[in-house]
């Protein structure tokens, strides 16, 4: 791993993706009807996408958080880079584009789950040309969210993940919902083969292996010299290690406000805690508690993890 870029002390990670707002309906009975008007309990206006909520969370838990994206030149755009910065992320490498607007995810949030709707915008443009080499001699791990979202990355994904690698940074990735049900089984399996921590939810890599098991979805994955950590929700989470050994780590036990974003501080988690040293059941441990944190507030930035608040968390049981 490359110790360049971040004096010995936080470890420096690029995360290349997707930048949107999330306005967030909450309540009890937050889906629409036709024709019929509900009250709802709660509504927010915050920063969205997998990448950024990721970014957010890696910089709470302590992580120097270089951010390469795009966004439209409007007032959506000039709010997620403000709360970017906010949360302590860097955005020299955040580029805004005339005529564009930026993406919008509607979210309609229960205490229990959630449903989204999107319209992409600005979330598909982020292409090689945004990324300068220089970032890459600077990191120590490079992630993205939102495979399946990021449509002028896609096909380049695995030639940046082995360049990477080249250089000793360690990569990761989560797949997110593929709206399209096409799941790119083939792509997955490309960039596997560069990939340190693969990171998608049981629901999806059910999907991508056409499989009606956790274990089945193992049996088809290629050989990898990677971890595949499972994000189970209620179940906790699993982490197929690089022998094919499955290791299981139970939830934490909380009261869950709002589940948005929950898997992207479970992937903070997860690429903090291996940048520190962590592996196997404490690993995915640490991964657990910051998703378990962030569900006690509105939002995916609402309730970021901090190392303190993980500690806590675990010392509570």
């Amino acid at each position: 791993m490359s110790g360049a870029g971040n004096g010995g002390t936080a470890p420096t990670v690029v995360i290349v993706g997707e930048l949107n707002v999330d306005v967030i309906v909450t309540g009890s009975d937050v889906i629409p009807e036709w024709n019929r008007e509900k009250i709802v309990d709660g509504f927010r206006v915050v920063l969205g996408s997998s990448s950024a909520i990721t970014a957010c969370a890696l910089a709470s838990l302590g992580a120097d958080v270089r951010f390469v994206s795009v966004v439209g030149d409007d007032d959506f755009g000039t709010f997620c880079v403000s709360e970017l910065k906010r949360m302590g992320v860097d955005t020299e490498h955040v580029v805004r584009l005339p005529g564009v607007q930026t993406g919008v995810t509607m979210s309609f949030s229960t205490p229990s789950d959630r449903g989204l709707l999107t319209y992409p915008g600005s979330i598909p443009l982020v292409g090689p040309d945004h990324i300068p080499e220089s970032l890459l001699k600077e990191a120590n791990h490079l992630h993205f969210g939102s495979y399946y979202l990021q449509d002028a990355m896609r096909p380049h994904w695995p030639q940046l993940f082995q360049r990477a690698q080249r250089r000793g940074v360690s990569t990761s990735f989560d797949t997110g919902w593929d709206v399209r049900n096409a799941w790119d089984r083939e792509g997955i399996c490309a960039l596997l083969a560069h990939t340190d921590l693969f990171i998608p939810s049981e629901e999806e890599i059910l999907h991508i292996f056409e499989a009606a098991s956790l274990g089945q979805a193992f049996a088809k994955i290629p050989p990898t010299t990677g971890r595949i950590a499972v994000k189970q929700g209620s179940k906790g989470a699993s982490l197929r290690e690089p022998d094919g050994s499955v290791i299981l780590a139970e939830p934490y036990r909380v009261s869950p406000v709002d589940t948005t974003g929950a898997g992207d501080c479970f992937n903070a988690g997860i690429i903090y805690g291996y940048l520190h040293g962590k592996t196997a059941k404490p690993l995915l441990r640490y991964a657990n508690a910051c998703g378990a944190l962030s569900t006690l507030s509105v939002g995916g930035t609402g309730c970021l993890p901090t190392a303190e608040g993980v500690a806590r968390l675990q010392e509570e049981g």
